[in-house]
């Protein structure tokens, strides 16, 4: 299944699909586009309730002024504070893409250092972060960031990281994937891994059965779904 870049949504959105009635995981999803939803739904992970708020519509420089589902101007204590009414048992996570992706891996070096760039505590305990064409902002301060902390250096070290990232993306170019894992990993994000999409995939900024089953795999993996 492709998704169709650009597509806007009115309104913000919260969207809660397939939570077993007991379920011992959470995954967390931020996106804009309509058919993630179905995306996540054909994932066979029964155990994982998927969340997926909408950002509000707004025109963006650098897709020409075309109105989209913008959220990098989002708060990630929004996501943070949905993630905390969860029960203590449930295990948490944020994946997302593109302008989310951002928000996903900047929650990351959050989780890593404790608090937030203003200095506020973070509240929550990641236990997996997954990047679908996304970037990391403010990747050169990263490093700094969590440099002289032993408790920010153990959290890094034990957060799992999924970054995927089309060759052919015209949108977030491939290049920032690289540099948001580089990034990453010599500020000592080691369980961290970097999957590039070319040949007969030809990633471009949406995703592809092939990705989704990727996502599938490390989530398996990594949490034991």
């Amino acid at each position: 299944m492709h998704c169709k870049p650009y597509v806007s949504l009115k309104s913000l959105v919260h969207l809660i699909l397939k939570a077993a009635k007991n379920s011992s995981e959470f995954k967390f999803f931020v996106d804009s586009f309509p058919c993630c939803s179905q995306l996540l739904e054909s994932l066979p992970l029964p155990n994982v309730k998927w969340i997926c708020p909408t950002a509000p519509s707004r025109p963006v420089t650098m897709l020409g002024r075309i109105p989209c589902n913008a959220c990098l101007d989002a708060s990630a204590a929004h996501i943070a504070n949905l993630l905390s009414t969860e029960p203590s048992d449930v295990k948490l996570g944020i994946e997302s893409f593109s302008m989310g992706a951002a928000i996903a891996l900047y929650s990351a070096t959050c989780f890593a250092h404790g608090k937030y760039g203003n200095g506020n505590p973070y509240p929550v305990t990641l236990r997996a972060v997954v990047d679908l064409s996304g970037w990391l902002p403010g990747a050169g301060n990263v490093r700094n960031r969590i440099a002289g902390s032993h408790e920010a250096a153990r959290r890094a070290a034990s957060l799992p990281i999924l970054i995927c990232h089309g060759f052919c993306d015209e949108v977030v170019p491939h290049a920032q994937g690289e540099k948001s894992f580089n990034a990453l990993s010599l500020a000592g994000f080691h369980n961290l891994v970097f999957k590039p999409y070319d040949g007969f995939c030809r990633l471009s900024h949406y995703t592809v059965p092939n990705e989704m089953d990727d996502v599938y795999n490390w989530l398996n993996t990594r949490l034991g779904f």
